[in-house]
């Protein structure tokens, strides 16, 4: 037991220090710079919606992807506080009874949406499962919304009874869908993202 929680706390502050040593204020960054380098969806000048973006790293990674041609949007429960470039806007408001207005106010024509929402757990996996499904089917309802033809959609979801259902939601919006499990992601974790390209539209 003993080395198993050494083993465990020595990846979470590895991901921790590089983190606050890259000046991101949380480790999931390394999850989408992972997505980023296997499939290269975020490019120079695009415009980027990142559902559940509080405290921010995804926003800061994403505005740095698209430099300042482009546009980050974000949109979480929760008030991002750390310093923004000037491309990244931000809203604050509940993904799962999103205000029209807020919606209009982000804008459309995006090239990509990003989902690293999780719901509050509360150790029971198929309730957390439930809920997770819940945020992935608010985030894919949105994307349908707001992407440009051809976009992309990626999507954190928790492994559970609905997952299969989701993914084939997915699949009749875009041209093209994988499953990926980045290596910072904790090994134990029933996390995993569903990569949508080629929005159809």
């Amino acid at each position: 037991m003993k080395r198993s929680a050494s083993k465990k706390n020595r990846w979470s502050n590895h991901y921790s220090q590089r983190a606050k040593k890259e000046k991101f204020p949380a480790r999931s960054v390394y999850k989408l710079d992972e997505i980023q380098q296997k499939f290269g969806l975020i490019k120079k000048g695009d415009k980027v919606l990142d559902l559940g973006c509080s405290p921010g790293s995804w926003l800061l990674y994403a505005a740095d992807m698209t430099k300042h041609g482009g546009l980050v949007v974000g949109i979480d429960l929760k008030p991002v506080t750390i310093e923004l470039p000037p491309q990244v806007k931000t809203y604050t408001d509940d993904i799962l009874s999103i205000d029209e207005n807020v919606l209009a106010a982000a804008g459309s024509d995006f090239n990509v949406v990003l989902s690293d929402m999780a719901p509050a757990t509360t150790g029971q996996k198929s309730v957390d499962a439930a809920r997770s499904f819940e945020l992935c089917r608010a985030a894919l309802a949105i994307a349908r919304k707001l992407l440009l033809p051809g976009g992309s959609f990626v999507c954190k979801i928790f492994q559970g009874e609905d997952f299969k259902e989701f993914l084939t939601s997915v699949q009749t919006s875009f041209k093209k869908c994988k499953i990926f499990k980045p290596q910072s992601s904790r090994k134990v974790s029933k996390e995993i993202f569903i990569v949508g390209m080629g929005f159809r539209g």
